[in-house]
């Protein structure tokens, strides 16, 4: 069973750990945590444990510090770091020192189960190779097979291995290509190229040594009629020096997983997919128009907008990373929007708490469905921005009939109401009509004549009803009162 400990500065982090992981199914044990780097040195020296998880941020010794240390002791420990979403510098380092996985803060059961499905299958993996290299004499092919991923992961570091695998003919070797592939595929052997297959991480890769730099092209080409249109692969660029195979690798693979994510049934060939590093088109007037349309809860010119936007991020950028970082641009865009329009909407709602589109966003597997999940992510603003703007429009009524009902017998009028619930008076004239189903001026006319006719049926005189009712002219009162009811208020009295 292997043995693994945890570092973390937060109580509730560790605590959490330690009881929502069945880590005895991943056959792992844990035996220890630590809060300071300091600690977790010593831990770590008490128990060498296989795997270490480490926060990036820990007083005392930080947790690179701590990682540091802990691979110049003992260079095959396992380490994952926890990282906050702002921390992508100290991640790089992390990356650089040697960690294997990282995940995000806050961390979640999914998040973890994942890592540990991730780490259990690179130390599977690793024991693999570790086996293939007790075998080393038994069999060429398969030693033939770790030299040439050495070469491919390694570099100018697993060359001479190669050399010394692949025997004299290495000294031949004028060029590599690789073809990195999801299928297992067999090419017939050319005499001016020789290949290698290796297998590695759940990908086949084929390698091709060549002999004659001259017929590069026409050697690729031979083999490339041989594969199946159908077959989904990557192929990389041709290097002419051991030292760059990895280069070829890194570009096969990106070239694979690239024709995977935009949905491809092709051999996809990374020239002509070239990572762009800088994007050549602004995309910043595209966000404002969406975030400009979702504001006001336009469905229609909102749809129009992210359509574009979509197409043309599609159409100009050729790079999964850059293509997450403008989409998540945009999401968190639209998310303050939604938030500033909700009034604190996390500690009302809960679900924009819990909402982490960074983390949604690197499961998502196509392109197709990326594009999907950004619709989905706009609609359920869209649909809340209008719940929220419906919500405001009936509050703002509700506070005006409230004003109206408690001032009705002032002077008031339509601007001094409309300044009171913070409307334009055009808008509130017009808002008012909708959401009460009449005029302002019909409301408040409607309150005072309520009010008049209560007076009088309890003795009240016209003139005293006509001033409490914010009429100062006796004359417009009774004709105001006798265009609502038939009769003039002193005929309404002795009526009733």
């Amino acid at each position: 069973m292997l043995k693994m400990v945890v570092f973390d500065d937060e109580y509730i982090v560790l605590e959490g750990l330690k009881r929502m992981i069945d880590w005895e199914k991943y056959g792992i044990e844990l035996v220890g945590t630590a809060m300071n780097g300091y600690e977790a040195i010593s831990l770590f020296i008490n128990q060498k444990p296989d795997i270490v998880l480490t926060d990036i941020r820990m007083p005392g010794l930080d947790g690179l510090a701590v990682i540091e240390k802990i691979l110049a002791e003992v260079p095959e420990t396992v380490c994952i770091v926890f990282s906050g979403f702002n921390e992508v510098e100290y991640l790089k380092k992390a990356i650089k020192l040697g960690v294997m996985d990282y995940f995000e803060k806050p961390v979640t059961l999914s998040m973890v189960q994942e890592v540990m499905k991730r780490t259990i299958k690179k130390i599977n993996e690793k024991k693999r190779l570790e086996r293939l290299e007790a075998d080393w004499e038994k069999n060429y092919h398969i030693r033939l097979e770790k030299a040439t991923l050495d070469l491919l992961t390694l570099g100018e570091q697993g060359e001479w291995n190669w050399r010394n695998v692949f025997g004299n003919k290495s000294n031949k070797i004028v060029g590599i290509t690789v073809l990195a592939m999801k299928d297992h595929v067999k090419l017939l052997d050319s005499y001016d190229c020789q290949i290698v297959y290796a297998y590695y991480g759940g990908t086949y890769f084929l390698v091709l040594f060549h002999f004659d730099n001259n017929n590069e092209e026409v050697i690729i080409t031979h083999f490339l009629k041989q594969l199946d249109h159908q077959i989904l692969g990557g192929l990389g660029s041709t290097y002419y020096q051991m030292k760059d195979a990895s280069k070829s690798y890194r570009e096969a693979f990106y070239a694979m997983e690239y024709g995977m994510f935009m949905g491809e049934k092709r051999l996809v060939k990374f020239k002509d997919i070239q990572r762009r590093t800088s994007v050549f088109e602004d995309f910043s007037k595209y966000k404002q128009a969406i975030s400009a349309y979702l504001r006001v809860g336009d469905d229609k010119r909102l749809l129009e907008q992210v359509n574009l936007f979509i197409h043309k991020l599609e159409a100009q950028i050729k790079s999964r990373e850059i293509l997450e970082n403008e989409i998540l641009h945009l999401i968190y865009l639209c998310l303050e929007i939604v938030k500033e329009a909700e009034k604190d909407v996390c500690s009302r709602e809960g679900f924009w708490a819990k909402y982490f589109p960074q983390q949604e966003i690197r499961e998502i597997e196509t392109w197709d469905k990326m594009v999907e999940w950004l619709h989905e992510q706009l609609n359920r603003m869209l649909g809340q921005i209008i719940n929220i703007q419906q919500v405001s429009k009936q509050d703002a009524m509700e506070k005006a009939c409230i004003f109206i009902d408690q001032f009705y017998n002032e002077a008031i009028t339509l601007q001094d109401v409309a300044d009171h619930v913070q409307i334009t008076p055009t808008y509130f004239s017009s808002l008012f009509r909708e959401k009460v189903g009449m005029t302002y001026i019909q409301y408040l006319t409607n309150k005072r004549i309520g009010k008049a006719k209560e007076m009088l049926i309890k003795g009240a005189k016209v003139m005293e009803v006509s001033e409490k009712v914010g009429y100062h002219s006796y004359r417009h009162f009774s004709e105001v009162f006798k265009r609502h009811t038939g009769n003039n208020p002193s005929e309404y009295k002795n009526i009733t």
